[in-house]
């Protein structure tokens, strides 16, 4: 049969359904071979007329299927979309191609089988084999198009902090543009996510391939903490492992003594690793040069896969949490503005991932304790001593209406039957401090300042019981809210009247907070982040369950 039999040809002869040279490490694979041209001279009977096909097609569609993919079919006849009687579409080459550089966007290209076609096609004898090749091709375009436009796994379903829901493209859309588009190659080039910060993290992916395949990183054995100016058999490697990842250039450096450039390019790993930058190589610094670069590898595919769960377009201007960095930015037109520290929730009170508008911004705010922070922390303290809230500047409240804190038998509560609700009034002990910006939401998640100031010195700050803590909030408060007529100076003149104040925006802000714990910055960077709450290895795991399942 004519059909594939020339589009197979030119695939095998121009070498395009090769794997990349370095797979995806999320997953063990097996090589596969590129068929040679001479393997590919297929033979079988040209289907013809159209009609048998399609009633072929009609049949073998699976009673299971997508019905989106039912419908389409059904609402043109069961015609081919991939086939004609005189080969395959123009359209099926680019689909198969796409499916063999799925590498490239951390996707095993196993998964969609580009080459099991041309093995079916060799065997193929009649029209309910070519019907059956047509049907999964489609299949395998839907698949396709779902997981590298919007995640190989869908986040609330993996894991219930992540409330983030990709829209996955539809099957009547993605056959329209099939059908329709005068450049089938480019629609499949524009699923994956346009963005800037995507495409970065993919180039930086296949540098770091190349590194693996040329060795990867040198281990650096432990020892006592090094530090600058000392002498130590260590140095050369700790120097050559530098040079690997492209901190230090081989000849910027010489003998054992730690010093000079070398100390400057581990104050920059540090920097980029999230790590306190101090020049000194100690137990957390050495850990992070001793991750292999397949692990590393690893960590750039599973923030691949969180960044197709992203929005293209994230607003004009937007709040970008980072909750693995512990940093905020402010974007505005595509430009960072504004960027500080920010304290986040404790791996027990993890902060969820999610997007929001910001409608709000309270500044002198109450405190209107939790309930679960009320009965964990503080009723056990008021069981002690039913005085334990003086001087903490905080009341007590039953239906509304406050209470003395002594005249309440404490001890007949318990979290069961807690009715009280404790509130901290306006001041600087106010454990938001002084202004909190809200984006109303089912978690209870906001931005605030803190009174307790020193712990934005950490490089590791997961402090919080879950909302985000920033470190100059009225900084903040200017960027945002000198469009609506507020700037720091007026801020700070509402703050210092004591009076509790609330602004309403004019224009409600875009706020998403996020969980990435590898990226490339605009300047080149590379940075990685701890796990900190253990989300890169729920992924990992998932994305391995959706292999081994074939979803």
């Amino acid at each position: 049969m004519s059909t594939f039999l020339n589009w197979i040809k030119v695939l095998a002869a121009a070498g395009t359904l090769a794997l990349s040279s370095t797979q995806a490490t999320w997953a063990d694979r097996i090589p596969i071979p590129v068929p040679s041209p001479s393997a590919t001279k297929l033979r079988g009977p040209v289907v013809e007329p159209a009609t048998p096909i399609a009633r072929a097609i009609r049949d073998v569609l699976p009673a299971l299927i997508d019905p989106g993919l039912k419908r389409v079919y059904q609402a043109r006849g069961y015609a081919p979309f991939w086939l004609t009687k005189d080969g395959a579409t123009e359209q099926a080459f680019f689909v198969l191609e796409a499916f063999s550089a799925a590498n490239d966007h951390a996707l095993n290209p196993d998964n969609y089988g580009p080459l099991e076609f041309i093995d079916r096609a060799r065997a193929a004898q009649n029209a309910e084999d070519w019907a059956s090749i047509e049907v999964d091709l489609s299949i395998q375009f839907l698949r396709y198009a779902a997981h590298v436009s919007s995640g190989r796994v869908q986040p609330n379903k993996i894991n219930k902090a992540l409330n983030i829901f990709p829209d996955r493209p539809k099957a009547k859309d993605l056959f329209h543009a099939l059908e329709t588009t005068s450049n089938f190659s480019a629609f499949l080039d524009s699923l994956p996510p346009q963005t800037a910060s995507y495409l970065r993290l993919q180039i930086r992916l296949g540098e770091y391939r190349e590194k693996a395949a040329n060795g990867g990183f040198t281990s650096i054995p432990k020892g006592e903490v090094l530090k600058p100016e000392m002498i130590d058999p260590r140095v050369p490697t700790l120097k050559e492992r530098l040079v690997q990842e492209d901190f230090l250039l081989a000849e910027q450096h010489s003998g054992s003594t730690y010093n000079g450039a070398l100390v400057e390019a581990v104050k920059n790993f540090q920097s980029y690793y999230g790590l306190e930058v101090d020049g000194i190589i100690g137990k957390s610094t050495l850990e992070a040069l001793n991750v292999s670069i397949n692990d590393r590898l690893i960590q750039m595919e599973l923030n691949m896969e969180r960044r197709r769960w992203m929005p293209d377009n994230l607003g004009d201007t937007y709040v970008f949490v980072n909750l693995a960095d512990q940093a905020l930015k402010v974007v505005r037109n595509g430009k960072t503005w504004h960027t500080t520290p920010v304290i986040v929730g404790k791996p027990y009170h993890a902060t969820p991932v999610f997007s929001d508008v910001m409608t709000y911004v309270e500044v002198n705010p109450y405190w209107n304790v939790p309930y679960s922070i009320s009965t964990r922390e503080y009723l056990p303290k008021l069981q002690a001593n039913a005085n334990a809230l003086s001087g903490k500047n905080m009341r007590v409240f039953l239906n509304g209406k406050e209470v003395a804190s002594s005249n309440v038998n404490w001890s007949a509560y318990s979290r069961r039957n807690f009715p009280f609700q404790l509130r901290q009034d306006p001041g600087p002990d106010n454990a938001l401090g002084r202004i909190k910006f809200m984006f109303p939401n089912e978690f209870n998640i906001y931005i605030h300042d803190t009174p307790t100031k020193s712990l934005f010195n950490r490089a590791q700050r997961d402090f919080s019981h879950g909302c985000i803590r920033v470190a100059k909030p009225f900084d903040l408060g200017d960027v945002l809210l000198s469009p609506e007529g507020y700037s720091k100076g007026k801020l700070e003149k509402i703050r210092d009247s004591q009076k509790r104040t609330v602004i309403k925006l004019n224009k409600p802000l875009k706020v998403h907070l996020t969980y990435l714990t590898a990226w490339m910055n605009k300047d080149g960077s590379t940075h990685f982040r701890r796990d900190i709450y253990s989300r890169d290895a729920v992924l990992l795991k998932a994305l391995r369950e959706a292999m081994v399942k074939n979803l």
